[in-house]
């Protein structure tokens, strides 16, 4: 299913969903840290997916305004990260290319929710102006072969012309 990320009535960048998976979308809102005691936090307009058959998988995609490159949005995953994952320790950083457009990956565990989480942040440069910035969780015990999804998404993002 194509979903575009839009703000202000223009398309920012595009991408598919799979089959089976939920999408939710929403404008500025505010953003729950990973323990029910966390304050929220206000961001940009969050499209979210989740397998239908998986609760303990998630992946979102925000373009935080005002950040236009990778440095920027890798500054914004470490303020957003505590609400995304308590402790995180980061396993892997990779700069690579992602449908022509630069990208880097930043991939780790930590916890949420009192639970053991592998997570996967992308950051995209896109050629607006602007980045877009994805963030997957997998919980302990969650469905390792919707990796393959998460991996199509990725594929599947295109900036906006």
């Amino acid at each position: 299913m194509p979903v575009s990320y839009t703000e202000g009535g223009r398309a920012l960048f595009h991408f598919e969903a799979p089959d089976f998976w939920t999408v939710r979308a929403g404008g500025p809102q505010e953003l729950a840290g990973p323990d029910a005691d966390d304050a929220p936090r206000p961001v940009a307009r969050v499209i979210g997916l989740e397998p239908t058959a998986e609760p303990h998988v998630w992946m979102g995609f925000v373009s935080p305004v005002g950040i236009s490159d990778l440095e920027g949005g890798v500054a914004y995953l470490a303020e957003i990260g505590p609400h995304l994952v308590k402790s995180p320790e980061v396993t892997r950083r990779k700069d690579t290319v992602l449908n022509g457009m630069p990208a880097r990956v930043i991939a780790g565990t930590g916890r949420r929710r009192g639970r053991g989480v592998e997570f996967t942040a992308t950051v995209v440069d896109l050629p607006n102006g602007r980045v877009a910035v994805s963030v997957v969780v997998f919980e302990a015990g969650a469905n390792t072969q919707l990796v393959a999804d998460v991996n199509a998404v990725l594929a599947s993002l295109r900036a906006a012309r």
